[in-house]
């Protein structure tokens, strides 16, 4: 049923006002309204209110909920509690922690904030300015705060949940009080969600009862987020079965890499995605090391197992349910209780030593190690689930139309001269077929977009693998007709073996799509040369290109890559600017919250 528009003389504007609104939204798409409609009563919500219109919730009644989300889990939770808290009756305003204006977080009142971790313990991308922020000299007194953190991570890290403790460490020493324990929840941490958003909600209406003279606005009024969705009729719970199309291996035979261009067939399933998106890859477990693994438990693979609710044969939960290819120091530790081995019971008092072995030896040589006769449920129930696999979309939807392509860079090693590989860029480079069926959906990335205006220059630092939404860029940058100027920093081992994508780059720099293409290959040469050495050699051009404007794009390894790059663009601001090292950083941050410094690091 459709809703009546309201009459003309009940709006509180004039008809010219209404004329002239209706004009200028007359070509925003759904997405854009919806996120207008937040932005216009985040407004309201956050100034001194004046006259004597109906009073409403003043910004000391609402809550302020951060969403610092990298895989889109911390963005769902976020969205999942908003809708609880306006269920209670409770004021709410949902922000990403991208879109934040930090240096106003003093003045909140109830603050509850929903951070992943990435890297080696660093905040999501979107939340790192406000990190900073926090951690900075100029941080501000939050006596008057109340908060709450919910930290969302993977125990296969050595720093499980560490962007959540920041926030909650620094938060409380800043003066917050908070409202109750931060969570620091694993993989699996629907169970916790569940209980945490009961709490919190319990707790805030408690705390900010509603006061019978204060209008509460309806759910459509929170702020919601730049990074809305637009309805997909696939999720990561709901995926779509798609077919592959392609699997090109695209690095030469010398090379010490095995990487793939993959593409698959969306066929009319209407999925969209836009460039800078990421696509969600559910895999299958390799049968053989299934096998394996339940011949060295002494096990024979029919055996009934529960997982989620459900009675599966073993072997079936091992191939399509349970992640066996990430080990975790957690596994280790009760796997080690489970088998009673001294060797692996020894470690667990060591917490590097512990988290070391779990990185470098995977679940089926653990138990080859340490051999035990466990039932089949005791074993099921030490391992966590399996979880899809993210790869940056190396595509553009305007120039493939209903295909989504995806560069995979394949784990290959050998434990004791026997051959492991990666779960899914295994699954997907040796065990799928072409035409075989594969379960995808789209994970959008409105922390990594080009600029609105096609005239804005844009500069692309992505070595390796990372150069795969930059090919999405420049088909998309090519398809429109963008006038904006180009430059890719690619790096990779060698020129002849390593050359991702070499002739479609090379036919762009010919065309002049391509601006400029800087290239470093670490191994051609006696001393080795990275992005970053080549972004200083051409510092001074690429601050011109900073101050016309350009956008920088950084895709890749969080590790390493991604900070030496950004300390190389600190240190060509500063030379450049004459800036002093907290002046760049300053300046750094500004463009991150411009959207002018986008990063997708792993």
């Amino acid at each position: 049923m459709t809703a009546k528009p309201p009459s003309i003389a009940l709006l509180p504007v004039s008809p010219e006002q209404l004329s002239r609104l209706q004009s200028a939204i007359s070509d925003f798409s759904p997405h854009q309204l919806a996120w207008l409609s937040g932005y216009f009563w985040g407004m309201v919500n956050h100034q001194p209110q004046t006259g004597a219109e109906t009073p409403v919730v003043s910004a000391q009644e609402t809550v302020t909920l951060l969403s610092a989300s990298q895989t889109g889990n911390a963005r769902r939770l976020a969205e999942q509690l908003r809708d609880s808290l306006l269920a209670g009756n409770i004021n709410v305003n949902l922000i990403n922690a991208g879109d934040y204006k930090f240096k106003q977080i003093s003045r909140e009142r109830v603050l509850i904030i929903i951070a992943s971790t990435q890297g080696e313990g660093e905040p999501a991308e979107e939340a790192v300015a406000l990190h900073k922020y926090l951690y900075a000299k100029k941080a501000p007194s939050m006596k008057e705060t109340v908060y709450a953190v919910f930290g969302l991570g993977d125990t296969s890290y050595e720093n499980f949940c560490q962007a959540g403790k920041d926030f909650d460490r620094r938060l409380h020493e800043l003066g917050a009080q908070r409202l109750l324990d931060r969570v620091d929840a694993d993989v699996e941490y629907q169970e916790q969600a569940i209980q945490w958003r009961q709490q919190i909600t319990d707790i805030l209406k408690q705390r900010l009862s509603v006061q019978a003279n204060t209008v509460t606005p309806p759910a459509t009024s929170s702020t919601i987020s730049a990074q809305v969705q637009e309805t997909q009729p696939y999720t990561k719970e709901s995926p779509l079965t798609a077919s592959l199309l392609t699997n090109q291996k695209i690095t030469g035979r010398g090379s010490d890499k095995d990487v793939r261009h993959i593409e698959i067939d969306l066929g009319d399933s209407g999925l969209r995605y836009q460039p800078g998106d990421v696509l969600g890859v559910w895999f299958e477990n390799d049968p053989a090391l299934v096998d394996e693994l339940i011949a060295l438990l002494w096990l024979e693979g029919s055996e009934q197992v529960n997982v989620h609710g459900k009675s599966l044969p073993l072997r079936e939960a091992l191939i399509n349910h349970i992640e066996l290819t990430q080990n975790t120091g957690v596994i280790v530790g009760k796997y080690a209780a489970l088998a009673k081995d001294e060797k692996l019971l020894s470690l667990a008092a060591n917490k590097q030593a512990l988290q070391q072995y779990a990185q470098t030896t995977p679940i089926v040589d653990m138990v080859r190690a340490a051999a035990s006769h466990p039932e089949a449920q005791q074993f099921i129930d030490l391992l966590r689930p399996l979880t899809p696999r993210l790869y940056s979309i190396s595509s553009s939807q305007s120039e493939v139309e209903n295909e989504v392509h995806i560069t995979v860079g394949v784990v290959r090693y050998d434990i004791e001269r026997r051959a492991r590989t990666g779960g899914a860029s295994g699954y997907l480079a040796d065990r799928l077929q072409e035409d075989d069926n594969i379960r995808v959906f789209i994970e959008q990335n409105d922390n990594f977009r080009l600029p609105v205006d096609p005239n804005t220059p844009i500069i692309m630092i992505g070595p390796g693998t990372g150069v795969a939404p930059f090919r999405a860029f420049l088909q998309h940058r090519d398809r429109q007709g963008s006038e904006g100027k180009n430059w890719l920093f690619f790096g990779n081992p060698h020129f002849v073996e390593d050359f991702l994508y070499q002739v479609e780059f090379q036919r762009y720099v010919k065309e002049g799509l391509l601006t400029r293409i800087d290239l470093a290959w670490s191994r051609d040469q006696q001393h080795k040369i990275y992005v970053q050495d080549k972004l200083r050699e051409q510092g001074g051009e690429v601050w011109r290109w900073i101050q016309d404007g350009a956008h920088l794009y950084v895709c890749g390894d969080a590790s390493r890559m991604a900070k030496d790059v950004e300390q190389a663009l600190l240190d060509i601001i500063s030379q450049h600017s004459g800036m002093d090292a907290e002046q760049a950083d300053e300046f750094l941050s500004e463009l991150r919250l411009e959207r002018r410094y986008q990063r997708d690091v792993y």
